[in-house]
């Protein structure tokens, strides 16, 4: 009797965890980058929609070699507030190599 509780708890869990639907607004994934001297930073589930100026990177010194893990396609600006006329579209699974430089991030 108690195997059976612990087994239709477990099964009550899952299907809870299972139910809860993920956030409309976010990228699921990771978006990677590096910073200063190619020091790893990154991103975890972003926001969708949202002008992200990226953690790391400067005036003087942009971050460089992103890669996008993440299920929506990003769009990358050399510029800080995603300005300027300097841009990429990374699609999902993108990766890039360290000549481009990047100062803020927008998903999809």
């Amino acid at each position: 009797m108690r195997i059976r509780n612990t087994v239709l708890a477990a099964a009550s869990a899952l299907a809870l965890v299972l139910a809860v639907p993920t956030s409309a607004g976010a990228a699921t994934g990771d978006f990677l980058y590096k910073v200063g001297p190619g020091i790893p930073a990154g991103l975890a589930d972003p926001a969708s929609g949202e002008c992200i100026n990226l953690l790391g990177a400067t005036e003087k010194d942009p971050a460089f070699a992103p890669e996008n893990f993440t299920t929506s396609t990003a769009t990358v600006f050399l510029d800080f507030d995603c300005n300027g006329d300097v841009f990429r579209v990374m699609n999902p699974g993108t990766k890039l190599g360290n000549r481009l430089k990047l100062r803020s991030v927008i998903f999809s």
